[in-house]
């Protein structure tokens, strides 16, 4: 059975052959380069963490080890996951995208259409490999478990009670972000705190002045709410990050070399195939397909803190 599909464009103007597609989520987190990526992942991965008790002791004229060193790891384990859809080529004669296919029996997809499956098609698994990372449950089909759900699970997280976050209090939430991150942690240059958008908003709104904790009734060098460019973000001299699969008010903090995602071929999540069936079965389906190996981990529990 096709895919089910429903035809509601008309054609109308010079840009027929331009497909447009509803505004997707971006894997931000990847595409911003916020975690580490770990490629050639086909099932697991080891992480190694190294921990050490005090290693400077009183010198003496012997070799004394000074130290206990403590080799622990953690599993990044992906899992596999698809995309198959299947497509009747006839249910495409009567819309506007028919003029592109002509007039043979043996009609063909137009290459523009391709490219909007291709491009459709891996704006979507972006948009659930995005909220998977942040937010996915193993259980659930088409998900792997995310960082939430592997820190909660996790009793050496620093753990920090969340509210609902709003411009008028976001100052003071985020500060407890902060006073919660370990003592080796803060200070450590690719430390970042991960926020939603939801804490986006409410801390370039609170910074434009209009938050009980914001810089005077005119916010950012007295330009109220126009201050911000989407530019980068900072909070007690941290980095602010924002994370579109992270669920509204939650909050991690971690460095960036903490954070893990596993995949196989470093461009297999881009990979999609579109497949005129034509020539094979002889039949008018037109199939598009995508296979990818994605999960995620972090390596130390006690350098993350989790705002939940």
């Amino acid at each position: 059975m096709a895919t089910t599909t429903s035809i509601t464009t008309n054609y109308a103007g010079a840009f027929a052959s331009k497909y447009i597609s509803a505004a997707l989520l971006s894997a931000n987190t990847l595409d911003k380069g916020l975690i580490e990526i770990l490629p050639n992942v086909n099932f697991k991965t080891t992480l190694q963490k190294v921990n050490t008790d005090d290693i400077v002791k009183d010198a003496t004229c012997d070799f004394t080890a000074t130290s206990t060193l403590t080799l622990t790891d953690r599993v990044l384990e992906v899992e596999p996951f698809q995309v198959n859809l299947q497509l009747c080529k006839k249910d495409y004669y009567d819309s506007w995208i028919g003029g592109q296919m002509g007039f043979s029996a043996y009609d063909s997809i137009p290459a523009s259409f391709a490219d909007f499956l291709i491009a459709h098609v891996a704006a979507k698994t972006s948009q659930k490999i995005e909220q998977n990372i942040w937010n996915g449950t193993a259980a659930s089909a088409g998900e792997f478990s995310g960082f939430l759900s592997l820190m909660t699970a996790d009793a050496d997280v620093v753990d920090v009670t969340a509210t609902t976050v709003t411009a008028a209090n976001v100052i003071e939430e985020l500060g407890k972000v902060v006073d919660a991150i370990p003592s080796a942690l803060y200070g450590k240059e690719d430390l970042q705190i991960f926020v939603p958008q939801g804490v986006a908003k409410a801390y370039v709104r609170s910074l434009g002045g209009f938050g009980t904790s914001g810089l005077g009734a005119n916010g950012v060098d007295n330009k109220g709410t126009m201050w911000y460019g989407n530019g980068d973000l900072f909070f007690d001299g941290i980095k602010v990050v924002m994370c579109n699969g992270l669920p509204s008010n939650k909050m991690v903090a971690a460095q960036a070399s903490n954070m893990f995602f596993g995949t196989g071929l470093l461009n297999e999540r881009n990979e999609v195939r579109v497949l005129d069936m034509a020539d094979l079965d002889g039949s008018d389906n037109i199939r598009v397909i995508l296979r990818f190996f994605a999960g995620v981990q972090y390596g130390i529990g006690s350098d993350v803190v989790l705002y939940s």
